[in-house]
């Protein structure tokens, strides 16, 4: 049981995960501050914020009371989860395929010798299904 965990530790996926996700906590911290200090301040420009801080379009409800839509927090969860979203793949993601699609090179591995057969092409197709009429007209 020690030594299955110790290979799954080690195999690099767990550390990648890990690396990603504090690297993703860090930078939502930063995205976070930018959204407030720019973003909010532009919608704030559209819609005046309501005594709670929210801002938005504010309606008047059926019963008379005001009802603010908070479009900077919704604005803020986007642009953030885009932003994080961008940065894990082009700061792990793509430089991991990259570095896979390398090794895999050098080793002489090229994606037609993968584990997959390759699929006929639908002209290759067509000459065998030619080929199978011609001997059954000739029988």
């Amino acid at each position: 049981m020690i030594k299955g965990f110790k290979e799954f530790i080690l195999r690099g996926n767990v550390i990648d995960l890990a690396v990603a996700v504090v690297i993703g906590a860090a930078f939502t911290a930063v995205v976070n501050a930018i959204v407030s200090a720019i973003i909010n301040p532009l919608v704030e420009i559209f819609y005046k914020p309501n005594e709670n801080g929210d801002l938005g379009p504010t309606i008047t409800g059926i019963y008379g009371q005001q009802v603010t839509f908070p479009l900077g927090g919704l604005l803020t969860a986007i642009i953030s989860f885009f932003a994080v979203a961008i940065v894990v793949y082009l700061v792990f993601v793509y430089p991991m395929n990259r570095w896979k699609a390398i090794a895999a090179a050098r080793a002489g591995v090229t994606e037609a010798a993968s584990d997959e057969p390759k699929l006929p092409t639908e002209q290759e197709l067509l000459v065998q299904i030619r080929d199978l009429l011609e001997r059954q007209n000739k029988a």
